[in-house]
């Protein structure tokens, strides 16, 4: 699967997620609704089908990050160091990881032309707090890719945590790269990693005249 691919998808676990959450809606039930929403929205929009960072990043903190629980996200990534973090490092890594993945985000809705959604049988228990939602992405050229959504439910709703695409899930992808450098260079060390990667990908937004771009869905890339 090529990289552009890659990050759509990673993107559209996010993206599922937007609008107006319910914690009465079932899981399988929200992720349809929203996601052909926000798809209807990305093919139509004319702001983002130019690129615009600013349109794109005003969809993503008003549809995407209210429904998706970054914290958890991050401390699964980061494993067992996140337990040994002070509190200020740990808002530090969330707050620049969930910068990273919103530049994915918004690298990949610009590029949203004429893929849609197939909703796979949706199995859970009634009384479930954490379950898997399988869909796959089908676009004109290729094979549908498999797509799964991880989700927890809170008092304000389902929240998604985690995507698996291809049989890789998001967290286990960055939680190799996120130990090596923490045994390097500490915790502090991984939040300045991601920050030059935060802010190189803002230079290459700016260097292109306010249009979105991609960051990596691999967290080795992290520090290139």
């Amino acid at each position: 699967m090529n990289q552009l691919l890659k990050k759509l998808t990673f993107a559209f676990m996010a993206l599922s997620f937007a609008g107006f959450a319910s914690a009465a809606e079932a899981p399988d039930a929200l992720i349809k609704r929203l996601s052909e929403e926000i798809l209807a929205t990305a093919k139509t929009d004319k702001q983002i089908q130019s690129g615009s960072q600013t349109r794109i990043q005003q969809v993503v903190d008003e549809k995407i990050l209210p429904h998706v629980d970054f914290q958890r996200t991050t401390a699964l990534a980061v494993g067992r160091a996140w337990r040994q973090a002070t509190p200020e490092q740990k808002t530090q890594l969330t707050d620049e990881f969930k910068k990273l993945l919103t530049y994915t985000y918004t690298g990949a809705i610009s590029q949203v032309t004429d893929q849609k959604f197939e909703y796979l049988p949706f199995r859970a228990a009634a009384d479930d707090k954490d379950v898997v939602v399988n869909t796959r992405v089908v676009q004109p050229r290729g094979e549908p890719v498999q797509l799964s959504y991880r989700l927890i439910k809170s008092d304000s709703g389902w929240k998604i945590y985690d995507v698996n695409v291809l049989g890789a899930w998001l967290i286990e992808s960055y939680k190799g790269s996120f130990a090596a450098e923490i045994n390097k260079s500490g915790v502090d060390g991984l939040i300045a990693s991601i920050k030059d990667r935060n802010a190189k990908l803002a230079a290459n937004v700016a260097k292109s005249g306010g249009k979105a771009v991609t960051s990596p869905t691999k967290a080795g890339e992290i520090a290139k």
